[in-house]
């Protein structure tokens, strides 16, 4: 009895050494990003930055794996149902995560049970925009101009199921709009649209649109955030214009799988967190409009679960579905 105790103890204290042991070996082979949109779009300002941060800091390659395709649902199911070594990571912006689940009639992952966040990397407003055809200067002037046209304005957004048109529903519901959606595949069909005039407004992040602001081609009316943008100083936002409770944001995170031991995301979200720190990363944030926002596991978990619970009650009140 006493050879099993013994033996059973040394078992037990070996499996305990075992568990530090997976984040002290961390990367051990290259590193894979997947970004499940195409090459070029939004979530590769925060993915492509990081991959190259992290290659500086931890001397393994890190490589981005652009895997595009049903709104962000097929790379990320890659990553929730890969290997839990931590050496397959996830940047991607928040639809796949707190909107896809609820305007998907059918999902392969559920992603608050099987993927694990890591870290907020960027956070952007969203920006309303009109045509400058478009007799309106400040949001009230705007809905009452909406109003008076009885459901015959559209809004234009990156597609369905995008922070974009989620917002845009938002907005719809709260100033109790009569508006059509119309989606496009990205915010440069949409963005030329309007630009166009053939669609007479918009939701769009400061990081696509603020060049077609700055040369007069769209007003902007207002912004999504708490707080003013740094780059509009002049643009109030929404809860400074008498809705608060249309706030929202574009942000991209980074995910693991959520079987990954506790360990290795605590030393991948450090090593995120240094890069961001950097001189680098740090103009990314600049120019972007973004705020610093890398965070911990555990409260990124909690921004993480009330971003889909926000999203859910949109999605249920109008009835937004994609498929």
């Amino acid at each position: 009895m006493n050879a099993f105790i013994r033996t059973a103890a040394l078992v037990a204290a070996s499996l305990a050494a075992s568990v530090p042991a997976w984040a002290q070996n961390w990367p051990s082979k290259p590193i894979n990003i997947i970004v499940p949109w195409p090459a070029g779009g939004p979530s590769d300002i925060a993915a492509r930055p990081m991959g190259k941060g992290l290659t500086d800091a931890l001397g393994k390659p890190s490589v981005v794996d652009n895997r595009g395709g049903a709104g962000g649902n097929i790379g990320t199911a890659m990553v929730a149902s890969g290997a839990a070594d931590g050496q397959t990571l996830l940047i991607t912006s928040s639809a796949p995560i707190v909107i896809n689940p609820h305007v998907y009639s059918k999902m392969t992952f559920d992603p608050l049970k099987d993927l694990t966040p890591v870290t907020n990397l960027l956070r952007v407003p969203l920006v309303l925009v009109v045509h400058p055809s478009v007799p309106a200067n400040n949001l009230k002037e705007l809905v009452a101009y909406v109003k008076s046209k009885a459901g015959d304005i559209q809004y234009a957004s990156a597609g369905n199921g995008t922070p974009q048109h989620m917002t845009g529903q938002l907005f719809k519901t709260t100033a109790k709009l009569d508006i059509v959606h119309v989606p496009y595949k990205g915010s440069a069909g949409a963005i030329n649209d309007v630009l166009a005039g053939h669609t007479p407004l918009m939701f769009d992040s400061t990081v696509a649109i603020m060049p077609h602001i700055k040369a007069g081609k769209v007003k902007a009316i207002a912004v999504s955030g708490a707080k003013r943008s740094p780059q509009l100083p002049d643009v109030p936002t929404f809860g400074e214009a008498g809705m608060p409770e249309v706030e929202s944001y574009a942000w991209y995170g980074m995910f693991v799988s959520s079987k990954t031991p506790k360990d290795v995301v605590a030393k991948i979200n450090a090593e995120a967190l240094k890069v961001m720190k950097t001189e680098a990363y740090q103009r990314v944030l600049k120019d972007t409009g973004s705020e610093f926002v890398g965070d911990t596991p555990a409260n990124f978990n909690a921004f993480v679960k009330a971003e889909s619970e926000k999203w859910g009650k949109v999605a249920k009140a109008t009835g937004a579905k994609v498929d």
